[in-house]
């Protein structure tokens, strides 16, 4: 949730925290019975707000889930500690009850859980406390069944609104991410249409003469090598002009099969196994069972190739891909695992975009292809990255065992 922190929201983060905070000091100050002892209970509270302070105020440089961990873990500790320190202060128990709240802002749905738990089982410990050993808290022991419903009735709630919010988050996320491909598709059409009418037909006509000229028997041997090596470049040229094309106007009347994807796996593997032998590459593949997709094998395969190929591209010398293929819920995964440089966030998000490359002869397009063809087969490619630490790229396709194709590449589960 990177984009959360641009500089007006980190503007508007700061201001709330420094009131949030001045609501805090002023709590401290302002009518506490404590003040005056300058005890141990008085010391802690000062302590728990100058770190729940610097915590709140470090947040938008660490964003982390960690530190999001420690913010839950210490703004619990505060709540709770105010709760004992002044027995006599009831409005302190609904604190209690709404810990979970301030996770729900995070937009972490295992963050939530965790608070969630974490404050049942510390408001346990809390009633069991009361009513075995303390002799206050009157106000909920005279009513101790009560409470008790209304905190449970306060988490029910809590988690209502979590699940509405963060499921509204998660379909905003995924029509953002539809929004960006078909941009991406927008571009690459105009520019494969421009490229494909300005390009290809000088090249075809040079490209011809080039080759009228290499079987000219008058022409030496020397001049031929020349003449030779012009019209690799020229397809290499062509090449690229067709990947293009392919983006922009994708044959969706290629024909469908059922592609054994094991089998498909193992030529893949065994074709890029001597490439991978130039960087002491090897590659590790392995398949749990029989798995089936209805999908071009052909362009199956591309997918694939295009994939591998990269992760053995990012590793170190002497460095395996992993490649896992097994059943998830009635779809067909496969893992390629690689342990090389790693992706930023950033560099994970432009995947997929023309031209876009991280190889310094990539052209971009290779990703997009991948993308495209995943698409037109109900599939979806997810990519997780970190420097350093490498890049998994999970492709998933609805299992043909599952699933019954129409002709225009709808699916229906049985």
């Amino acid at each position: 949730m990177k984009e959360f922190y641009t500089n007006i929201n980190k503007k508007v983060y700061y201001i709330t925290m420094l009131v949030l905070i001045a609501i805090m000091i002023m709590g401290l100050f302002i009518g506490n019975p404590r003040m005056g002892e300058h005890g141990a209970g008085f010391i802690l509270h000062v302590v728990l707000i100058v770190i729940l302070s610097v915590c709140l105020l470090l947040y938008p440089r660490y964003v982390t889930r960690v530190f999001r961990m420690i913010i839950m873990i210490v703004a619990s500790v505060y709540f709770y500690t105010l709760f004992f320190l002044y027995p006599d202060t009831g409005s302190t128990f609904i604190f209690l009850c709404f810990i979970p709240i301030i996770s729900i802002l995070f937009f972490d749905a295992k963050l939530f859980y965790f608070s969630l738990v974490l404050n049942s089982v510390s408001i346990m410990f809390t009633f069991s406390y009361i009513v075995l050993v303390s002799q206050g808290y009157y106000f909920i022991k005279q009513d101790l069944i009560g409470n008790v419903i209304n905190f449970i009735g306060s988490q029910v709630i809590i988690y209502f609104v979590f699940y509405l919010s963060y499921g509204r988050l998660k379909k905003q996320l995924l029509y953002y991410e539809q929004i960006k491909q078909t941009e991406r598709l927008k571009i690459s059409g105009q520019l494969a249409a421009a490229v494909a009418h300005e390009i290809r037909n000088p090249l075809t006509v040079v490209k011809g003469f080039l080759e009228l000229y290499e079987k000219d028997t008058s022409v030496s041997d020397d001049i031929k090598r020349h003449y030779s090596l012009m019209i690799g470049e020229l397809n290499s040229a062509e090449y690229v002009i067709s990947q293009l094309l392919s983006v922009a106007k994708p044959n969706k009347d290629q024909e469908m099969e059922t592609v054994n994807v094991k089998n498909v796996l193992q030529s893949v593997t065994d074709l890029l196994h001597s490439y991978g032998l130039l960087h002491d590459n090897n590659i590790d593949l392995n398949v749990t069972e029989e798995c089936f997709i209805a999908a071009n094998t052909i362009e199956f395969k591309q997918l694939l190739i295009n994939i591998i190929k990269n992760a053995m591209e990012a590793s170190e010398i002497g460095d395996s891909v992993k490649i896992t293929a097994d059943m998830k819920n009635d779809f067909v995964e496969i893992k390629v695992i690689d342990y090389g440089h790693g992706m930023s966030e950033a560099e994970v998000g432009s995947l997929g975009t023309p031209f876009y490359s991280l190889k310094s002869k990539g052209t971009g397009l290779g990703m997009m292809i991948c993308y495209n063809i995943a698409e037109k087969y109900k599939g979806t490619i997810d990519v997780q990255s970190s420097k350093g630490k490498g890049t998994t790229v999970t492709i998933r396709f609805p299992s043909k065992n599952n699933t019954i194709w129409s002709k225009g590449n709808s699916y229906i589960k049985k």
